[in-house]
């Protein structure tokens, strides 16, 4: 392959991983935990939106039980954004081939 012509293939997979990344920070995701009784809604940036308990969760006896759910609810959230951004990532930068690269 000419030099040039990967150089410029560079470059425009560059530009379509960056406008992607911008797609992908618009994204909400849903995670939850406790069949439901815990929901958390990140976006693709990993940012968390919003985290909703149902009050039947809320036991003051064992706040602990509650503050795991959230913890599990959050990291499958944020574990989801980034299942998402690798496939996206690795379907655009997957074709060029060059090792270190998602997908390759």
């Amino acid at each position: 392959m000419d030099l040039n012509k990967m150089m410029r293939q560079l470059q425009q997979t560059q530009a379509r991983m960056a406008e992607l990344q911008e797609q992908l920070a618009a994204r909400t995701l849903e995670a939850t935990a406790g069949g439901g009784m815990v929901k958390v809604a990140v976006n693709g940036r990993n940012e968390v939106l919003s985290i909703r308990i149902d009050p039947q969760v809320v036991d003051p006896g064992d706040v602990e039980m509650l503050e795991d759910l959230v913890v599990a609810a959050v990291n499958e959230a944020r574990q989801r954004v980034e299942e998402m951004t690798r496939a996206e990532m690795s379907r655009v930068a997957g074709g060029l081939g060059l090792p270190g690269m998602p997908g390759v």
